[in-house]
C-alpha cells in the first residue's frame, strides 16, 4: 500500500546540514517506494528537484537560513501552521509526519482540525531529533537557571506525548525520552540515521583521484598535507572551538596535519579565531558545502572528526564519514558508540589535548587508518542503507493507520523494533570478532 504523506518541517528546508539531510533522505526513499510526499516548511530554503515543497507566507525582512533557536521562529511557526492546515485540507493526507518539536506541535494542531472540520482521522508521527530544551541551551537561547527554562521544559514534555508514535534517530534519544520525559515506551521506535552509500563512497579511480588533487590545490592546501576533515554546523556545542585548539596543539607536534573545517554559520568569526591562534596556513574554511558536493569534499580527508558535545542529538555526519571509508575520531558520547561500536576512535568531549593525541596517532599510522576506514565503510554499507529505514517507516505508518482504519491489514509486529536495548543487540548480532586494531588504539 502506498501513502499520501504530509511532512511538516519547521526549518528553512533545504539547507545543507544534519536534520535537513535526514528529512531529504527520508523523502527520497519514500518516493522511491511509490509514496507521495508533500513538505510544508518555512518561506526560505533551497528548492530540491523532484520534491513537492509548500512554503509558508513570505517574510521579506528575514531571508537568510534559520539555524537553531531564534525569536523569529515564533511567527515562522505560526505562518507554517496556517500553510500546513491549508495544504492538509486540500491534500487529505493518510499520514502527518512532523519533524522537530515545533513541527510536532503544528502537526498536532493540523491533526485535530482535520478531525474536527473534515471528520478525517490521520495518525501523527513525530520525528524526534533531540531535546528542544537542550538545543536551546546549546544555542545559548535559554539558560538552565533562567526564568523560561522550566516553562519550556514543561512544553517539551507535553509535545513529546502528543503524537501517536515518536521516531528517534538514535537509541540514546529513545532512552532520553523514556528516562527524562516519561514518554510511554510503546510510542517510541528508533529509525537510526542512515547514508546513501552509493553517493558517499571512497574515490579510487584515477580520474577521481586527479579531481581530488585539483580540488586540494584549488583550496590552497599543500599536496603533502594530511587532511583532518569536518563537515557540519559550526558552533560551540559542535566542538568547533575544540577543533581549533587541537589544530593549535598539532601545529608543532604534527607539521603535516591540515584541518579542513567545512560548514556554517559563523565562518568569518571562526576564521578570525584561527588567524588569531596562528593557524592561517593550517586550517581551511571553505564555508557551506552543498549536500550533493559533500562526497567530493570529504574525499580530501585522511581522517574525519566529530567533536560534537550534545548528549541528546544525533550524529548523522558520522555515517557519511563511514561510507567514505574514513577513520573517525569522535566525542565519547552514547550516540557515537551506537553508530561505530568498536570501530570508533573516542575522545573526551571538549578535551582538545585528547583529540590532538588521537588524531596524531591516526595520522602517523597509515595502515591503521586504511584498516579502520575499510571496516567502517563495510559497516555503513551492510547496516545503514536508507532502504531499511523506508521499510521501518512503512511499518510504523501501517500500524498507526490500522488503528484509525480498522479494515486495513496490520503488518507483522516483529517487523519493527521498539526497544532500544533489543535494537542495539540486533545491530551488532553476528559481530563476533573483536576489532583488535581499534581496541589497541583506544589504549593509546
Amino acid at each position: 500500500m502506498t501513502y499520501n504523506i504530509l511532512m511538516v518541517a519547521p526549518t528553512s528546508f533545504f539547507s545543507d546540514y544534519g536534520c535537513h539531510v535526514r528529512i531529504l533522505e527520508e523523502i527520497r526513499t519514500l518516493q522511491q517506494a511509490g509514496h507521495e510526499v508533500t513538505v510544508c516548511t518555512y518561506h526560505m530554503g533551497n528548492e530540491v528537484a523532484g520534491v513537492n515543497i509548500q512554503r509558508s507566507l513570505d517574510v521579506p525582512w528575514h531571508k537568510g537560513v534559520q539555524v537553531g533557536s531564534s525569536r523569529h521562529k515564533l511567527y515562522f511557526d505560526a505562518a507554517l501552521a496556517l500553510k500546513s492546515l491549508q495544504v492538509a485540507f486540500k491534500l487529505k493526507p493518510d499520514i502527518i509526519h512532523a519533524h522537530l518539536h515545533e513541527g510536532a506541535l503544528v502537526g498536532w494542531a493540523t491533526q485535530k482540525m482535520l478531525k474536527l472540520l473534515a471528520g478525517q482521522r490521520v495518525p501523527l508521527i513525530f520525528d524526534f531529533q533531540g531535546s528542544l530544551t537542550s538545543e536551546m541551551v546549546d544555542h545559548n537561547f535559554l539558560r538552565q537557571d533562567g526564568p523560561l527554562y522550566q516553562p519550556t521544559l514543561r512544553l517539551e514534555k507535553m509535545i513529546n506525548v502528543m503524537a501517536d508514535r515518536v521516531i528517534t534517530s538514535s537509541y540514546n534519544a529513545a532512552e532520553v525520552l523514556r528516562r527524562d520525559f516519561k514518554c510511554p515506551d510503546e510510542k517510541i521506535i528508533t529509525i537510526a540515521d542512515r547514508v546513501n552509500a552509493a553517493n558517499f563512497r571512497p574515490h579510487h579511480s584515477q580520474a577521481e583521484r586527479e579531481a581530488t588533487a585539483r580540488l586540494k590545490q584549488e583550496l590552497g592546501i599543500p599536496s603533502e598535507r594530511k587532511i583532518i576533515a569536518y563537515l557540519g554546523l559550526l558552533a560551540p556545542y559542535q566542538g568547533t572551538h575544540v577543533l581549533l585548539e587541537a589544530a593549535r596543539i598539532l601545529k608543532d607536534e604534527a607539521p603535516n596535519a591540515h584541518f579542513l573545517i567545512m560548514g556554517y554559520p559563523g565562518v568569518d568569526s571562526y576564521r578570525e579565531l584561527a588567524n588569531y591562534l596562528g593557524l592561517a596556513d593550517r586550517v581551511t574554511f571553505p564555508g557551506r558545502i552543498p549536500y550533493e558536493d559533500a562526497p567530493r569534499y570529504l574525499a580530501l580527508g585522511d581522517v574525519a572528526v566529530a567533536p560534537k558535545m550534545s548528549l541528546t542529538e544525533g550524529a548523522g555526519k558520522i555515517s557519511n564519514y563511514m561510507a567514505m571509508g574514513l577513520p573517525v575520531v569522535a566525542s565519547d558520547i552514547p550516540v557515537t558508540h551506537e553508530i561505530m561500536g568498536e570501530l570508533g576512535c573516542y575522545v573526551e568531549p571538549g578535551n582538545a589535548r585528547d583529540l590532538a593525541d588521537k588524531l596524531k596517532v591516526l595520522l602517523d599510522d597509515t595502515a591503521l587508518c586504511a584498516n579502520l576506514g575499510r571496516q567502517l565503510r563495510a559497516k555503513a554499507v551492510a547496516e545503514m542503507d536508507w532502504q531499511g529505514a523506508c521499510q521501518q517507516l512503512e511499518q510504523v505508518y501501517a500500524l498507526e493507520l490500522a488503528k484509525v482504519r480498522p479494515g486495513l491489514a496490520q503488518p507483522k509486529p516483529q517487523a519493527i523494533v521498539t526497544h532500544a536495548a533489543d535494537s542495539a543487540a540486533e545491530i551488532y548480532e553476528g559481530e563476533t570478532q573483536v576489532i583488535a586494531t581499534a581496541k589497541s588504539f583506544q589504549a593509546t
